[in-house]
This record gives structure tokens, C-alpha cells and sequence, in this order.
């Protein structure tokens, strides 16, 4: 069951209280991808300029992920440097440098449009629907979203978002994009927009997953200590749509199951929590999936009563 992810892979700058990194591996596709590459056949669609480093590339390439959606230009990779403040919860942002992400025109190649799983980061609403037109039978498609397209984009946003299964989005945005400050009824109200499943992330305090009959909701991984949280969001939403792609999950009818559901989400944290330990995708040149089933058998432990 092989998963499309369209999305940036980028080049971020990162300060935090543990050290700054000037250049290293980003993107919301870039991470979402390779948190999911654990669980399913993983292809990516994203495009980048001729400073992509042969080392990067090895990287994803390394972890079966499909590359032949990757457009390659003439010019720079998308650039984005921040500062965290001490305690993490928030960034400044210092550079945004487009480049060649700026004209960026998603097509999938023929061999992707088949696929049965669509995860959709952080692009503009209209390029999202057009991604989505291009799949021919998807089991389950959804995506993210930032306060950006929702605040200055909202009706192409609610356009876009009613043909989705699933939509992933921190509580911040939850509460702009449905009017509501209580999480419950915000997460009601999004539902009415169209998606079946919402998640609701929550940063360190953990994730609620939300369908119209219930809602689950898991606690954050208590790490010793937090590198850098750059892009564990997008590992949240690798590791939640990779679980249900590997096990053929679908949303529909008889296939609904609220137990595989939380599993996508303790899977979600799990990918989320192992992204901190390290700076940018550092994390993931060495990691096994093993380390990854052992933590969520830690999840299931520490939440068991």
C-alpha cells in the first residue's frame, strides 16, 4: 500500500538552547516521508534546486523512498532559519527564501496516481486540490495546513479540505480555523467542513484524535532532552498515515476501526518524539524500527490503567 506525500524538501537553519545548525536537511516532505518510510512504500513529490546535496538524496533513497516525483531546477532550495526560544514551544522565524518553491506546480507521475494513500503537507490550498484531482482512487487522502492559508486563504482552504478524509493541525490553528476556543466544539465544527478524522496536535502535551462518535487522545513522549522540534509535527503526521497505509486502512464503511486509529496516533507521537532527539533529520540516519516499536510498547505501558 504506497503512500504519496507532496510537500517541500528544503534546506533549514536552526538555532535552539543545544546549538545551531547553519544548513541541514528539512521539509515538511522530507519529513513526513521518511517517518513514513518505516511503515509503507513511500514516493515523494516535491521539487528542488542544484544545491541538493548527493548526501541528502543518498538519505532518502536509503529508506526505499521513490524520488521519481522529485523535480529538480535550476536555482536554490527552499530556505527557512529560526530561533527557538528556551523552553521550545515557540520560534522565531528569521529567513523564509522561497526560490525555486515558489513556482512550485505539483505532478504526480502516472505510476503515482494509483496510489492508495495521499498525505498532503503544508502548500497552498488550491495546490493541494489540484493534487488530490490528480489521484484516481484513493482509500484515504488528507493533508495540513498552517494559521497562513486559514487567516489569508480561507475560502480556498474550506474548498480544499471538503474532499479530504483527514486533516492534521495543531490546536492553535484548530481554534482559528473553527471560531471555537473549546477543543471539543472546534473539533465538531471542523468535522462539518468535510474531513471524517481530525487530529488535533498539541506539541508536547501530546495529540486528540477526533471522529464524529469518539475521540482518543495520548499523552507526549517525555524525552530527557529536546534537541530541536523542527519538523516533529510533520513526523507526527509520517508515522500516523504510514501505520494505517501498512495495514490498509481505510475510512470507509466497514473498514472503520477505532483501535487501528489510536494506534496511527501513539505511532504519530512515537515518530514526533524520536525527530527531537536530534537535530533535523540527524535522527533518522540511524534509526531501526525496532526502536520505534519498543517506544510505542512504552506508550502503551505509561498510559495503562
Amino acid at each position: 500500500m504506497s503512500l504519496v506525500v507532496v510537500g517541500s524538501v528544503a534546506y533549514d537553519g536552526v538555532e535552539t538552547p543545544h546549538g545551531r545548525v547553519d544548513k541541514m536537511l528539512g521539509g515538511a516532505a522530507t519529513y513526513i516521508a521518511l517517518s513514513a518510510s518505516y511503515f509503507t512504500q513511500t514516493r515523494i513529490v516535491a521539487v528542488v534546486g542544484d544545491d541538493f546535496a548527493p548526501e541528502d538524496e543518498a538519505l532518502l533513497t536509503d529508506h526505499g523512498i521513490d524520488l521519481e516525483g522529485l523535480e529538480r531546477v535550476p536555482g536554490k532550495c527552499f530556505y527557512w532559519a529560526g530561533k527557538y526560544t528556551p523552553d521550545m514551544n515557540d520560534r522565531e522565524t528569521l529567513t523564509t527564501e522561497l526560490n525555486v518553491f515558489a513556482d512550485f506546480q505539483p505532478k504526480l507521475p502516472e505510476s503515482y496516481r494509483l496510489a492508495r494513500y495521499l498525505m498532503m503537507g503544508n502548500i497552498q490550498p488550491a495546490l493541494q486540490r489540484d493534487v488530490r484531482a490528480q489521484m484516481k482512487n484513493p482509500r484515504l487522502a488528507g493533508g495540513d495546513t498552517m494559521n497562513y492559508w486559514i487567516h489569508d486563504h480561507r475560502d480556498e482552504l474550506l474548498k480544499t479540505i471538503a474532499g479530504w478524509d483527514f486533516l492534521l493541525i495543531n490546536d492553535h490553528e484548530a481554534r482559528m480555523l473553527s471560531g471555537e476556543s473549546n477543543l471539543r466544539k472546534a473539533a465538531n465544527k471542523i468535522m462539518e467542513m468535510g474531513p471524517h478524522t481530525l487530529v488535533i496536535k498539541r506539541g508536547e502535551f501530546g495529540a486528540m484524535l477526533f471522529r464524529k462518535d469518539s475521540y482518543f487522545i495520548v499523552p507526549g513522549y517525555l524525552l530527557d532532552d529536546v534537541f530541536d522540534p523542527t519538523g516533529a509535527g510533520d513526523c507526527f503526521a509520517g508515522g500516523f498515515i504510514g501505520y494505517l497505509a501498512e495495514h490498509g486502512f481505510s475510512l470507509d464503511g466497514d473498514h472503520i476501526s477505532r483501535g487501528m486509529l489510536s494506534r496511527a496516533v501513539i505511532y504519530g507521537s512515537v515518530m514526533g518524539s524520536f525527530c527531537c532527539e536530534r537535530f533535523g533529520v540527524e535522527r533518522f540516519r540511524t534509526l531501526e524500527r525496532s526502536e520505534i516499536d519498543a517506544r510505542f510498547e512504552e506508550f502503551r505501558k505509561f498510559t495503562s490503567f
